[in-house]
């Protein structure tokens, strides 16, 4: 079967010339234009020697050259390797030899690490924002020397599209290859099942696109029903409720972080966005957090679950089946989520209904694999399944609820407990804003719980104390935090997740 994810791009070109797809400032492109300027940096790089098939990594944030650069490399038949924003050129090296990537398109604020890596990996760097000489060439030179590619190549629906790798707590990132099926079809059904988007939508582009929550549910969804998207580099709270109101956005994707801060924003700024739309992901969201924003921006929250393995998105609250807020739905339109039993690492057990264990999932948003990875691909990918690492439960109707990471499981004097569950409690406390809980090595009880606190403002350090008090009363003995550690802010990777690692070796 010949299916491409160039053509999400490619037929709202056509179907809607003039709608504008992008909103940067004041700049406006539409659809149309947008769809020429990609094809141009797709002949830029065909001039170049890359083919069908070859690897080019993109480092760039949220503005217009990364859907020019990305669905340019899919329409000359290439793949696409995002590169994080906040890597070192180390790091990127890495990325760029795994991969095997042919070039690295850098805007020009990242140069630092990318021009670098490039030329530790042995493969030129073109820029783009950056003056002459920056870099090995300036891409949008080249691409406005060019006539445009005629049309995208058809593909068959198993080649790859797009490299996404993976954060790399547990060793060396892994990258995992995602098909044209993969995504296209995790585009369409999240446009047209989960977010019933039209092309009078307007979306908030503030989740990083080299993330895969950012590509697909923003980017990609957005493209395929030929809404717009406001790009937002970098996530700040008070201008993005600006943002919100001002561009008339209809539709809001974000991490459990950007709700805190919107929330927090709208203390300070009595304008309300009216949204038709908003979705979290890529953590738990709080439901302390959830009735705060629905109660201020009379807004309903669908949460959704998913991973960079499956495309992402894997569950949702839908329309169709309800909404169970404190949940992440139930699985999408040709998925299967089901709970098996955690500690069986060769085969799936599956558990019965309400019982703990490891989320497992099949369908049509499943990666093919990690490049390069046989290994880590047969322990991921059991009898069918793909194993997340994340513990849940799934009710009789459905609906998961996600308990935590499996590697986030604190053992405290052989007792499990689970982060998520005591921050839930701790976010309800006047005094906490944010809170992450982890597990720090103990002489006696092998881990303690520790929470991590962000103040809320009037708050006092005087409080900590009677945190860990209030806490004893609502939690279980061995589940009540013994420590707790205030900090100005969480540390957070670009894509708004706390970085809990981070906090494991603060604090250990």
């Amino acid at each position: 079967m010949s299916i491409a994810l160039a053509s999400v791009l490619a037929e709202s070109a056509l179907r809607y010339p003039t709608r504008t797809a992008l909103v940067m400032g004041q700049e406006r492109i539409a659809y149309a234009t947008l769809w020429e300027q990609a094809r141009r940096y797709g002949a830029a790089l065909q001039h170049r020697g890359i083919r069908r098939g070859d690897r080019v990594a993109i480092m760039l944030p949220n503005i217009p050259d990364f859907p020019r650069a990305y669905y340019g490399i899919l329409a000359l038949g290439a793949v696409v390797v995002p590169v994080h924003a906040l890597l070192t050129p180390g790091e990127v090296a890495y990325i760029l030899r795994d991969s095997g990537s042919k070039a690295l398109i850098c805007a020009a604020p990242l140069l630092p690490s990318g021009l670098a890596g490039a030329r530790e990996a042995g493969i030129p760097c073109l820029s783009v924002l950056a003056p002459p000489g920056a870099a090995d060439a300036a891409l949008e030179a080249e691409a406005a020397a060019v006539e445009p590619l005629a049309d995208f190549v058809r593909l068959s629906n198993e080649d790859d599209a797009v490299i996404l790798y993976t954060s790399g707590t547990t060793g060396a990132p892994k990258g995992a290859i995602l098909s044209q099926s993969n995504l296209i079809l995790n585009a369409t059904v999240s446009a047209f099942d989960l977010f019933h988007g039209t092309p009078q939508d307007v979306f908030l582009g503030c989740l990083p696109l080299f993330h895969s929550f950012g590509q697909t549910a923003v980017m990609n969804t957005a493209f395929r029903v030929g809404a717009s998207i406001v790009l937002m580099p970098r996530f700040d709270a008070k201008a993005a409720l600006d943002l919100l109101v001002t561009e008339g956005c209809t539709g809001f994707a974000g991490v459990p972080t950007m709700y805190i801060g919107l929330n927090a924003a709208a203390k300070e700024d009595p304008r309300r966005p009216k949204l038709r739309l908003a979705v979290s992901g890529g953590a738990s969201l709080p439901l302390a957090v959830l009735e705060e924003f629905e109660a201020t921006f009379e807004a309903p929250i669908y949460e959704g679950y998913g991973l960079s393995e499956t495309a992402p998105v894997a569950s949702f609250n839908q329309d169709d089946f309800g909404r169970k807020p404190g949940t992440v739905g139930c699985a999408i339109w040709g998925v299967d989520l089901a709970i098996a039993n955690a500690d069986i690492d060769d085969r799936i057990e599956f558990m019965p209904a309400g019982e703990l264990g490891e989320i497992v999932i099949r369908g049509h948003n499943v990666f093919k694999g990690y490049l390069n990875n046989p290994q880590a691909t047969k322990a991921a990918i059991v009898d069918g399944w793909f194993r997340s690492g994340d513990l849940g439960t799934k009710d009789a109707q459905g609906f998961i609820t996600i308990v935590d990471r499996k590697k986030d499981m604190i053992l405290r004097g052989g007792y499990n407990v689970y982060p998520r569950e005591v921050e839930e409690v701790l976010m309800r406390h006047a005094s906490i804003a944010q809170v992450a809980v982890i597990g720090v090595p103990h002489p006696e009880h092998g881990e303690e719980v520790v929470a991590v606190v962000v103040l809320a403002p009037g708050a006092a350090l005087g409080d900590a104390r009677e945190i860990i008090t209030w806490s004893q009363e609502q939690l279980a003995k061995y589940k009540y935090p013994r420590r707790i550690e205030v900090v100005e802010s969480l540390p957070l990777g670009a894509s708004g997740k706390v970085l809990k690692r981070e906090l494991r070796v603060r604090f250990s």
